[in-house]
């Protein structure tokens, strides 16, 4: 992969432009990272409204009808569904990994085969997540660990 740069202090915006002889797992990957560095989500603490990048986010969890998103500092609260929010981030990078938990797998540090089929995650800032059997294949085949 070749990567080049064209800095104009002339030009208003950034602009990202690829070049590929095909579409492949590769270039889609650097296309969902790049809209994780481009996107937001609008979510609430202490009573004000943040607009949180999605690379900050290390993981959502649904709890008594409420949907908070951790990221490694602090804790907010959004007002979708976790539904509605694993439709808007499955393609930059979250993934369902219970009833009631999303991540973004490029914040797992390490897996562990836990009890039963589930799978012990541990994330970049040390807390650990489990995924329930219903999710640990799919999550395996995401990953590439068979």
């Amino acid at each position: 992969m070749k990567i080049s740069f064209d800095i104009n202090p002339e030009n208003p915006e950034t602009e990202i432009h690829v070049t590929c002889p095909a579409l492949t797992p590769e270039v889609e990957k650097l296309m969902s990272m790049i809209r994780v560095l481009d996107s937001k989500l609008t979510v609430k603490k202490d009573g004000e409204v943040f607009l949180l990048d999605l690379g900050e986010i290390l993981y959502l969890e649904a709890m008594e009808r409420k949907c908070f998103v951790y990221t490694a500092n602090a804790v907010y609260e959004s007002e979708a569904r976790l539904y509605e929010l694993e439709q808007q981030l499955s393609a930059s990078g979250f993934f369902r990994v219970s009833k009631s938990t999303l991540l973004c797998l490029k914040h797992i540090k390490s897996l562990r085969t836990d009890l039963n089929r589930r799978i012990r995650i541990t994330m970049n800032n040390g807390e650990q997540i489990i995924a329930s059997r219903m999710y640990a294949d799919e999550l395996r085949e995401r990953l590439g660990i068979k």
